[in-house]
């Protein structure tokens, strides 16, 4: 996937939406979230855990999260995945490899400031670009 692919996205209506977070872009059956569990890498931030796997196909990153009943009720579980949406969307025009990524948030999500997530999240994907570019170069 190209950059200027993931710059915006189409509306039902027919508007282009900047910043959106396209179907293509997305993690969603079950046998991806397992296979970046079983044979991803992994990376710990004080408030998410950043599960990572090489993609044998070309693209740009695909990302999940999960949020289970253990951290809370469903506002809080919304919640939790609406700030990684978001810190997802301000920072994933950095990554440009083909990767499968999962993110599980901790409890303390709900109480850290926006702008300390942003910096997690930014450094989590510095973390595996760098990870993608070692193992290209190794290849």
């Amino acid at each position: 996937m190209c950059a200027d692919a993931r710059k915006s996205t189409v509306e039902p209506s027919g508007q282009l939406k900047r910043g959106g977070f396209p179907r293509g872009a997305r993690l969603l059956r079950h046998s991806d979230f397992e296979r970046v569990y079983k044979q991803g890498k992994r990376h710990f931030a004080t408030h998410f855990t950043v599960f990572y796997l090489q993609r044998p196909t070309p693209g740009g990153p695909r990302i999940g999260f999960t949020v289970g009943r253990a951290l809370g009720g469903a506002v809080d579980r919304n919640r939790m995945k609406r700030r990684l949406r978001e810190a997802v969307r301000s920072n994933w025009m950095e990554l440009d490899v083909s990767v499968d990524v999962v993110i599980n948030p901790k409890k303390s999500l709900l109480k850290a400031g926006f702008p300390e997530l942003l910096e997690q999240m930014k450094r989590a994907f510095d973390v595996i670009q760098k990870f993608q570019k070692k193992v290209e170069s190794n290849s």
